[in-house]
């Protein structure tokens, strides 16, 4: 297999798992999302955040959105290059009668598999809107 394959073929299983992040945020659990990282991954969200590293502290981040009354999260873009890939998402939640938006753009590098081992998610409080 030459370069330009498998980066065809990394590029394909990134785009798989970015998907499959956004069906998590949509109806995943906690799990589900945890899953798509590999051992010892970090999780930076957002950046200047303490820094998640075991599956214990992932299950839990992720388990506060998908114990949300509701959510929904809807892909804008993605830019993959090498191992790396970029894409901003607007991720509606709600709980106790009140909703809210936030349309963060994550950094997610990922290993061979295809599998997450870092994630960086750029916002700020000020981007948390209450709808």
């Amino acid at each position: 297999m030459t370069a330009e394959q498998q980066e065809i073929g990394l590029s394909e299983k990134i785009a798989a798992t970015v998907q499959a992040y956004i069906d998590g945020l949509n109806s995943g659990s906690a799990e589900d999302i945890a899953d798509l990282y590999a051992d010892g991954a970090t999780v930076e969200d957002p950046i200047g955040a303490p820094v998640r590293s075991t599956r214990a502290e992932l299950v839990e981040f992720y388990g506060i959105i998908t114990g949300l009354d509701s959510r929904e999260a809807t892909l804008k873009w993605t830019k993959i290059a090498g191992d790396t890939a970029v894409f901003e998402f607007t991720l509606v939640t709600g709980t106790a009668g009140m909703s809210f938006e936030i349309t963060p753009v994550d950094i997610m590098v990922f290993d061979d598999a295809g599998k997450i081992v870092s994630m960086r998610a750029v916002w700020e409080q000020s981007d948390l809107k209450q709808l």
